[in-house]
């Protein structure tokens, strides 16, 4: 006979304690009509965080069936255990579709919700393009070219930024997509275009709010008018832009479809929102139970603030990550109506229904990156012109209507789940050369201490918590 409050278990898996990071065992269990992650570490006591609202809806989102998953080049063998001996190691299921080079650490802000913790470092922390020249040859070792994500800190404090995409280019990796507060694409209005010309695809704006208010919340201060100036600097140049909020309950969770309504009016240079419910890395100190904004709140806020023209049942879930992971949807904007696009084969980041990095990285290219211009037929024999331009019109106009909607919901110490981060393609090259799980790298404990960041042996590998 089941306790009182006793939640009922549905499945296993193994997490870490937030305090100590000690791998521990952990299940998800339903607690009235939520699933949560129980688990509990011998001596730092019990938790569990709500990780889905609804359990029949839980299962038929995780019971999705997922193409076959894609052969990994481990880098190390796995005897520390997940998720100690990442780089990546043996016991990892899933190949890198995407990667994140954090060329500096110093940024302009200091957003009280910064996974990286980024602030003043001093420019003689960044990296030499001697050693990023090495990180690409690292990369194309381990199976690449795949998808770059220029990141920090942010990149574009870097005077060299566009020598580093030109590098990257040259050495043959074809889609680059740079993460940033805009600030800098907002006060120098040719820098798009310098971006653009050395090769960048797309620009991934940190976009969280259209009040000054949560503004201030998230990033110290009102950051409208750059991020607005931003996007319009970027769509002369040609770089699509994928709007990026950081959603916090309490301060922006309000604003999705206004958010959502602002990124429709801005297409074609918009391509995307890609929205991010917060998660409990490092400079955040937030309350990991009632701050935390799961999958299935973010896609029912979103429902309702869009007044029902956009639906959760629109959504699916990521086609090579974990189920749990991350949605998506595919939309044609036609006099005001929002129309999903089915078999799309969109998925959120990487953006394919194939668990392939070549077909992942080939789907993300183009929808993230600016509508296409075809050239108009100069004709040939036997050729049609007017149908043959009308068609490639009509192509155009579609690509410019299409607007895609996704999110990922990052793992942190408190929801981890290492059977998720086994599926993950969204990597971190890191200073030693190795290859980590976006979520292993940013783990933080409850005590600010890191797991990867600023906590490495001499080998590259963490030593597992005593």
């Amino acid at each position: 006979m089941t306790q009182p409050n006793k939640p009922i278990a549905l499945a296993k898996t193994q997490s870490l304690c937030p305090v100590c990071l000690g791998r521990i065992a952990a299940y998800y269990g339903i607690r009235g009509d939520t699933v949560r992650l129980f688990k509990t570490c011998a001596d730092h006591g019990d938790f569990e965080v709500p990780v889905w609202e609804g359990a029949a809806d839980f299962w038929a989102w995780r019971a999705i069936k997922h193409p076959p998953q894609a052969p990994v080049k481990a880098d190390r063998k796995a005897e520390a255990g997940c998720p100690y001996a990442c780089g990546l190691c043996a016991d990892h299921v899933q190949a890198t579709c995407c990667v994140l080079l954090e060329v500096t650490n110093r940024c302009g802000l200091a957003c009280p919700v910064c996974y990286a913790g980024s602030g003043a470092e001093s420019p003689k922390t960044d990296p030499s393009l001697e050693t990023i020249a090495n990180w690409y040859d690292r990369l194309l070792a381990q199976g690449g070219p795949f998808n770059i994500q220029l990141s920090g800190g942010e990149p574009t404090l870097r005077d060299d930024l566009p020598d580093i995409i030109r590098m990257g280019r040259k050495k043959g990796f074809s889609f680059f997509q740079l993460n940033t507060n805009g600030l800098r694409l907002a006060a120098e209005a040719g820098y798009a275009g310098q971006l653009a010309a050395a090769g960048l695809n797309t620009v991934f704006l940190q976009f969280d709010s259209l009040s000054a208010e949560a503004c201030a919340a998230l990033r110290g201060r009102d950051l409208r008018g750059a991020k607005n100036l931003a996007i319009a600097h970027c769509a002369p140049a040609g770089l699509g832009v994928v709007l990026v909020p950081t959603v916090c309950q309490g301060i922006n969770d309000g604003e999705l479809g206004a958010i959502l309504d602002f990124a429709a009016a801005q297409t074609p240079a918009v391509r995307g929102v890609h929205f991010q419910p917060m998660s409990f890395f490092g400079r955040y100190r937030g309350d990991p139970l009632a701050d935390r904004l799961t999958i299935p709140e973010l896609l029912k806020k979103i429902e309702a603030q869009t007044q029902g023209r956009l639906k959760a049942a629109d959504f699916l879930p990521g086609g090579a990550e974990h189920p749990l992971c991350s949605f998506h949807a595919q939309y044609r904007l036609q006099n005001g109506q929002w129309e999903p696009l089915k078999g799309a084969g969109n998925s959120g980041c990487c953006g394919a229904a194939s668990a392939t990095s070549d077909a992942a990285r080939r789907a993300v290219a183009r929808q993230w990156s600016a509508a296409p211009e075809l050239p108009q037929a100069d004709g040939g024999p036997g050729c049609n012109l007017d149908s043959l331009n009308r068609f490639v019109e009509q192509f155009q106009e579609q690509e410019r209507e299409t607007l895609t909607v996704s999110g990922m919901a990052f793992q942190d110490a408190w929801n981890l789940d290492l059977q998720r981060l086994s599926r993950c393609y969204i990597h971190v090259l890191d200073a030693t050369g190795a290859l980590i799980p976006f979520c292993a790298y940013n783990l933080t404990g409850a005590d600010g201490r890191n797991l990867y960041r600023n906590r490495r042996r001499a080998d590259g590998i963490p030593a597992p918590p005593a």
